[in-house]
C-alpha cells in the first residue's frame, strides 16, 4: 500500500508530522507530499540535522548548489528540490525568502524514448492478465499508471463508453473514451472483482480504502462493489490507519516491473 498517506496524529507535534498535516490541508497529491517530505529530510540531513527554523537562505543555497556541483542532478531534480524548500519556508513557516544565489543545473532532462505504434503493441502483447489489460487502458485511454490503478468500478461507464478519472494531475476530474475493444475484458475483470468482493466480505475485510472525507460522506460506500478498485491486489494487507486488513489496488512498481520485462522481450526480438 505504498500510495496510502502515512498516518499522523490528530494534533501533530513532531515537525515532519506538522508539515505533512499542512500539506494535506492544501489538497496536494500524495506523490507531491512524499516528494516534498523527502527533499526536506535530505535538506535537514545535509546540514547535520539542524532544525529548518534555525536555517534560511544561506542553507538553502548551499544545499541546492551541492546538488549541482557534487551530485550533478538534472534541471528538473534541482527545481523540484527548490519547490519543496520554497513551500517549506514561504507557505508552511510563513517566512519570506530573499533572492537566492543558486548555481542552476545545466544538465538537461533526458528525453524519453517514444515507441512507435507497432512497438507499443508489441510491448502490450508481451504482457498478460491484468497487466496487459491495465496497459491497454493506459495506451488506449491515455491514463497515467497511477490513474489506471486507482480506477474504481463506478468510474467505468459502459453505456457511455467513457472512463471517469478522479484525482488526476492537479487533483482534477476528467473523462476519457473507453475503447470498444476493452469493454468485454473490463466487464470480465469487474466480474472477477465482484467474486473477490464477496469473498472478502465473507472473511471480514471487504471494506475498501476511502479518503476521510468520502468515508464520512458515504459511510456505507467502503463495503459496496462500486467503490472497489478495478485492479485489486492478490492479497489483503494491513492498512496502517486503524490496523485493519483490506485489499488495496495493485501497486505501480508491480506493473512497471512487468512492463520492463515486456520491453526487454520486445528489444530482444529485434522489433525496434
Amino acid at each position: 500500500m505504498l500510495d496510502i498517506p502515512k498516518p499522523i496524529p490528530a494534533n501533530p507535534v513532531k515537525f515532519l508530522d506538522r508539515l505533512r498535516a499542512y500539506i494535506r490541508t492544501q489538497n496536494l497529491a500524495y506523490k507531491t507530499e512524499k516528494t516534498y517530505i523527502q527533499w526536506v529530510v535530505h535538506f535537514i540531513h545535509f546540514h547535520g540535522k539542524r532544525h529548518p527554523e534555525e536555517m534560511g537562505e544561506n542553507e538553502i543555497q548551499a544545499f541546492l548548489n551541492h546538488l549541482v556541483i557534487n551530485r550533478n542532478v538534472a534541471q528538473n531534480t534541482q527545481r523540484t528540490a527548490l519547490n519543496a524548500l520554497v513551500f517549506l519556508y514561504k507557505r508552511f513557516l510563513k517566512r519570506e525568502l530573499k533572492d537566492l544565489d543558486i548555481k542552476y543545473s545545466k544538465r538537461k532532462r533526458k528525453i524519453p524514448t517514444v515507441f512507435s505504434h507497432q512497438e507499443a503493441l508489441s510491448v502490450v502483447n508481451n504482457l498478460s492478465g491484468v497487466y496487459q489489460l491495465s496497459a491497454k487502458i493506459m495506451y488506449g485511454s491515455g491514463l497515467r499508471i497511477s490513474e489506471c490503478l486507482r480506477l474504481r468500478v463506478k468510474d467505468i461507464d459502459f453505456d457511455m463508453s467513457i472512463i471517469i478519472v478522479k484525482d488526476g494531475k492537479g487533483n482534477k476530474e476528467r473523462r476519457t473514451l473507453l475503447p470498444q475493444s476493452l469493454i468485454a475484458p473490463l466487464k470480465e475483470q469487474i466480474s472477477y472483482v465482484n467474486n473477490l468482493h464477496d469473498f472478502d466480505m465473507a472473511n471480514g475485510h471487504g471494506a475498501v480504502y476511502l479518503p476521510n472525507a468520502l468515508s464520512k460522506k458515504y459511510p456505507n460506500a467502503a463495503s459496496q462493489l462500486a467503490w472497489k478498485y478495478v485492479f485489486l491486489a492478490e492479497k489483503v494487507a494491513l492498512d496502517p490507519r486503524g490496523n485493519v486488513y483490506r485489499r488495496h489496488h495493485i501497486i505501480e512498481a508491480t506493473v512497471q516491473r512487468h512492463v520492463k520485462k515486456a520491453i526487454h522481450i520486445m528489444l530482444s526480438s529485434g522489433l525496434c
